[in-house]
């Protein structure tokens, strides 16, 4: 877990809950693309602090453990929820991704922080069937609770390898405007 980003006195925080993919795996934590939000929040003039409560490996299993503990410890007003990239590298049943996702949902929400769902996809190589029911996760639980929802993460970059590190799996630094900008799409409205 990354230490709160931004000015001490901003008016609210925005919580990024994530993995590897937004924790700036195997790059500065100073080129993630949550730093990069704090960035383009101060000049857009928005008045708040990022706090990159994500952690490298993470399930959403383990995210929906420690979301108590996380919401009570930053208090957001936003917390931006981009888990399951691992649930689904490990072929964990995609029942058990919706339910640990509904969830972070339901427990950020009864703290009055407004949710941004995330969504990921799998490659086709884990068969049509699993990658189609993990995708329609996402879509199927931003209808349901009624939430702004980032189509996929890694849009724009999933079919080109050199904006990735050695392990194809994580963006290099010169990917991380790109993250920043798939999320600002879905994030800048809920802000407003």
């Amino acid at each position: 877990m990354f230490p709160v980003a931004g000015p001490a006195s901003a008016s609210g925080t925005i919580l990024v809950y994530g993995d590897s993919l937004s924790a700036a795996y195997g790059i500065s934590h100073k080129s993630g693309w949550a730093t990069l939000l704090q960035e383009r929040l101060r000049r857009n003039g928005l008045d708040y602090r990022v706090a990159n409560a994500s952690i490298s490996g993470e399930t959403s299993s383990g995210g929906a453990t420690r979301i108590a503990a996380t919401l009570a410890q930053h208090k957001p007003q936003l917390t931006i929820v981009a888990l399951g990239s691992n649930d689904g590298l490990r072929g964990l049943p995609v029942s058990q991704l919706r339910d640990n996702l509904a969830r972070i949902i339901r427990a950020t929400r009864a703290t009055g922080s407004k949710v941004v769902l995330v969504g990921m996809r799998m490659p086709p190589n884990y068969g049509g069937p699993y990658a189609t029911a993990f995708e329609n996760t996402y879509r199927s639980l931003a209808r349901e609770f009624k939430l702004p929802l980032v189509p996929f993460l890694l849009e724009g970059l999933a079919d080109k390898p050199e904006l990735f590190q050695p392990d194809q799996l994580h963006p290099v630094v010169e990917a991380q405007p790109l993250l920043l900008d798939n999320v600002w799409k879905v994030l800048a409205p809920a802000l407003k």
